[in-house]
């Protein structure tokens, strides 16, 4: 099964035409997407966006506040968020993580929300849906000191690192997500990592409406994107798409066990 594990469809780039991309994805054989909120107001938009939508695509959501929102943020957010995280529907503490490219969000600040929220993963038995941009490392150290060397799991989202930090983060339960920027013929480290990556590390995403693929160049990321990215992605790799697929969506029941789960609202 397809699964886009890594979608923003409440975004506001969506607000006009959301039901049209939902109606996209299925027709394209999307089976499951998988929303994370970003911040506080968030968490009610993904569970709106998800609410009464029982039918393919699955509609599933995860809660967490995104490393350039924490400037915005207050401490009760967190407190908000450990309310949230009893519901059996949530089915990951995400999107969290690091993000050093933008240069002017308080490393301490983002490190700090992070830690909490990481913590509220361990307490609440949660995977994590992680950002990682330009912060493996730093990541890696925070996820040792939470979890010691089993690792909460979940998904290290738009994965670009070295394969070192790979191996580390697949040490730690983790798959790592792969996209639209595979697409790229420039993106040769990417290109690598897909190849050489053990097949069980790999899930699909699209991080709509953001990171377009080579052949949607200029416009706005939707999830019936998804099987040509798999398309080119299992080229690349030298398999089948039917392969990647039945891989790649195994691979995100195992390291996100409530997608499996039933949807209990409507």
């Amino acid at each position: 099964m397809l699964i886009d594990t890594h979608c923003h469809l409440d975004a506001f780039e969506f607000d006009a035409d959301r039901a049209g991309v939902i109606e996209r994805a299925r027709a394209a054989g999307v089976g499951t997407i998988v929303l994370p909120a970003v911040d506080r107001a968030g968490f009610g938009r993904v569970r709106a966006v998800c609410a009464g939508q029982p039918d393919l695509p699955r509609l599933r959501f995860a809660l967490g506040i995104h490393p350039l929102c924490v400037p915005a943020a207050r401490h009760s957010d967190i407190d908000a968020l450990a309310l949230e995280l009893d519901d059996p529907e949530v089915i990951a503490v995400g999107e969290i993580g690091l993000d050093f490219f933008v240069a002017d969000i308080d490393p301490a600040l983002q490190e700090n929300y992070f830690v909490r929220q990481l913590e509220l993963a361990r307490d609440f038995g949660l995977p994590v849906l992680l950002h990682v941009r330009r912060s493996q490392d730093r990541i890696l150290k925070h996820l040792r000191a939470v979890f010691g060397r089993t690792g909460p799991g979940g998904i290290a989202h738009a994965f670009n690192g070295s394969r070192q930090q790979a191996d580390e983060f697949i040490k730690l339960g983790f798959a790592l997500g792969f996209g639209g920027a595979v697409t790229w013929a420039r993106a040769l480290n990417l290109r690598r990592l897909v190849t050489e990556l053990p097949l069980d590390a790999l899930v699909l995403e699209t991080d709509s409406p953001d990171i377009a693929p080579e052949f949607a160049a200029g416009q706005r990321n939707e999830p019936a994107n998804l099987p040509r990215i798999a398309q080119v992605i299992a080229g690349i790799r030298g398999v089948s798409e039917e392969e990647l697929t039945e891989a790649t969506g195994a691979n995100a029941l195992r390291v996100l066990p409530r997608l499996a789960a039933p949807v209990y609202s409507a």
